[in-house]
């Protein structure tokens, strides 16, 4: 399983990174134009942090305007770089044709239908909006185990994506999410827990260790 950052604000980023257990960082438009650069900025800047991955959402909408979109991103990502490719007609085409040559994450996936079309195509992963889906359809990660059984023996894998809490982010990996994407402030909450904090000081109140040379 790996963790990823939601994100292409390069501060957020920087730190992510920092935390030495995220394995890459993941973006959509929406995300880009968050950023506060153009986009193409920040994906360079996203890319000189060395993460194992780097997602990126074509937005051309025509076959030969994708293809040349992705080799633009591949020229500035150059190791690592995930296309997210929007599910339609066009994009299944895509990740059929060009899937071999750029690995493919079909995203805003919502039906299992889909999933089955990404799988023989040949996408590496599917992206689905757990909490977006709960909101819409009444059960995300109903829709997460789903997906499982349909991909399970191939080699596509579930990332989860937006999530909002915790435990939201936790039980999509249990209903079968292979990965993981999630905003600065819930990674920042992944590893703390007010108990641990509460036993930690515990300890350092009433414990000792060993001495530090001067």
């Amino acid at each position: 399983m790996a963790i990823y950052l939601d994100s292409a604000k390069l501060d957020e980023a920087r730190q992510a990174k920092d935390f030495g257990w995220i394995y890459g960082v993941t973006t959509n438009p929406s995300l880009m134009a968050k950023a506060g650069v153009e986009p193409d900025v920040a994906l360079r800047g996203l890319a000189d942090l060395e993460f194992n991955q780097v997602y990126y959402q074509l937005v051309s909408q025509n076959l030969d305007d994708m293809l040349a979109e992705a080799y633009q991103a591949n020229e500035i990502v150059k190791e690592g770089l995930i296309l997210k490719i929007a599910p339609t007609e066009t994009g299944f085409r895509f990740v059929a044709k060009h899937g071999k040559v750029f690995p493919c994450c079909v995203t805003a996936i919502f039906d299992p239908a889909q999933a089955l079309i990404a799988r023989d195509a040949g996408a590496r992963y599917i992206a689905v909006y757990v909490n977006r889906a709960t909101k819409q359809l009444g059960d995300g990660l109903a829709l997460v185990r789903e997906l499982a059984k349909v991909l399970a023996g191939s080699q596509t894998e579930i990332l989860a994506a937006s999530l909002k809490y915790t435990k939201e982010a936790v039980d999509a990996s249990i209903a079968g999410a292979q990965h993981i994407t999630v905003p600065f402030d819930l990674l920042t909450s992944l590893s703390t827990h007010p108990l641990s904090v509460q036993t930690v000081e515990h300890f350092n109140k009433d414990g000792v260790g060993i001495r530090l040379k001067s």
